[in-house]
């Protein structure tokens, strides 16, 4: 049947001798190294986090800094966009007043040139209706008298629409 020799005993002395020099030797290392990996692998997990969320909170903060430097921009343009408007009213209404200037200040050149002109044609009326009634009277008439003479017909000529403009 069985026959346990001193083979079988060593053998299973071997054995057990030998199982307990390779958990001593080689398991125990074996399973700190798998510990210590899997702890660094979960450190690793658990910084990736981290740096997610930092990635994350960094992005809102990015975003919130984008969203308020173009609110910046939009506010500095509409007040550029004012402020250029402004200006261009001021300009124009100045362009205004100063053709306004310029047209009365010609209008009150050509008045004077208009009461000169009347003035000379005056004289020239005076002369011409002194001449004319000389010959038509045939004497000199006296200077007092032609000169109260081309006076009423100026007068005359004045009052029915030549100086009423």
């Amino acid at each position: 049947m069985l026959d346990f020799s001193v083979t079988f005993v060593i053998t299973i002395i071997n054995i057990a001798v030998l199982t307990f020099i390779l958990r001593k030797i080689l398991f125990k290392p074996v399973t700190k190294f798998m510990a210590d990996r899997a702890r660094r692998i979960q450190e690793s997990i658990e910084q990736s986090e981290k740096d997610k969320t930092q990635a994350k909170a960094l992005l809102a903060q990015y975003d919130s800094l984008i969203k308020t430097a173009e609110t910046e921009a939009n506010t500095i343009l509409n007040a550029a966009r004012e402020h250029a408007k402004e200006e261009a009213d001021k300009i124009i209404a100045e362009g205004r007043i100063s053709a306004d200037a310029l047209m009365a200040n010609a209008r009150r050149q050509i008045e004077m040139e208009r009461k000169a002109a009347l003035a000379v044609f005056r004289k020239d009326a005076a002369v011409l209706v002194v001449a004319a009634s000389s010959r038509l009277i045939g004497r000199e008439i006296k200077n007092e008298d032609s000169r109260q003479y081309a006076d009423m017909l100026l007068e005359e000529i004045s009052s029915k629409g030549m100086g009423g403009n």
